[in-house]
């Protein structure tokens, strides 16, 4: 599927969502692939088109997601000297995340470079004492060389493999600010509907003076863990991170359900739940135990 839009005199701007490749350089990678669309590689006869946006991350609005552990107004608080500032445990949450390419088929095409940018907002849309504010936005810039070697071990295919960088931030100043920045190598394998990925990290250290959470490494660890499985057109996901490395004190345990709806074949029910530390920036060291609903735009398969 493609969707094209363009104003007058504009340049035509391509966002690609599963498309079957044409390309027999793509055909020979992907034969089989069961993550290629979404998570790793894209048909070529759109990756070397202009002003191409694809799926990096899953796309999706969550209508009402509830933290029983309840949303931390101490930050706002502090930062506007109003101790009456009190937050919603319900609010809706969006996340948009797409990928462009910058260069393909390098080393007789065995290797692509990326750029990609993910927003996450928090909104406490239904608190309207407050005025209804973005409690929380996190932006996520990075850029990635991406492999293609497509090893096979034990009944598993690597199917891609890469290394990064990413920076973080929720763009706030004062007691409100957070960021911070990695490199990153991010390996993916699959067997039949299941697809596997671990992402070992390290910190790009900062100045003492100009950090304004020297302890992120404490709550959200040195990696993640991701499992997706695909039945029919539902899509179980699985993400684990810090659990092990802090001994089940700090760590953080994401699901996801994306399901298809009646009469509506354009997008997927979703449901989400989080327990743990770092669903946002602003409460790294805060635990939530939120469950939502809403809308699937793209997952990871």
């Amino acid at each position: 599927m493609e969707h094209c839009s363009r104003q007058p005199g504009q340049q035509k701007t391509r966002i690609v969502h599963a498309i079957p490749a044409a390309d027999d350089q793509y055909d020979r990678l992907s034969a089989g692939c069961l993550t290629c669309d979404k998570m790793g590689m894209h048909p070529k006869e759109h990756v070397l088109q202009p002003f191409t946006l694809m799926a990096h991350k899953p796309n999706y609005i969550l209508f009402a997601a509830y933290n029983a552990s309840s949303y931390n107004a101490g930050p706002f608080r502090d930062q506007f000297d109003d101790p009456g500032i009190n937050l919603d445990d319900t609010e809706a949450q969006f996340q948009l995340s797409i990928k462009f390419p910058l260069l393909v088929n390098l080393f007789n095409n065995r290797a692509d470079i990326y750029a990609a940018y993910t927003n996450r907002s928090f909104w406490q849309v239904y608190n309207s004492k407050e005025s209804a504010p973005f409690r929380e936005t996190n932006h996520e810039p990075e850029a990635w060389i991406q492999f293609h070697p497509r090893w096979q071990l034990l009944g598993f295919t690597n199917v891609w493999n890469s290394l990064g960088i990413v920076h973080q931030s929720n763009g706030r100043g004062g007691e409100l600010s957070r960021s911070w920045n990695r490199v990153y190598a991010w390996l993916t394998v699959e067997r039949g509907n299941l697809a596997m990925s671990i992402k070992p990290w390290i910190r790009i250290q900062e100045d003492a003076q100009d950090d304004d959470n020297p302890d992120i490494t404490d709550y959200l660890g040195h990696g993640e863990f991701y499992a997706s499985y695909k039945w029919r057109r539902n899509i179980f996901s699985l993400m684990s991170r810090n659990n092990l490395e802090s001994g089940f004190q700090r760590g953080s345990v994401e699901l996801s359900w994306s399901f298809p709806l009646p009469y509506w074949p354009y997008l997927k029910g979703y449901v989400h739940y989080f327990n743990g530390y770092g669903e946002s920036l602003i409460d790294y060291n805060h635990h939530a135990n939120t469950i939502g609903i809403g809308l699937s735009l793209t997952d990871w398969l």
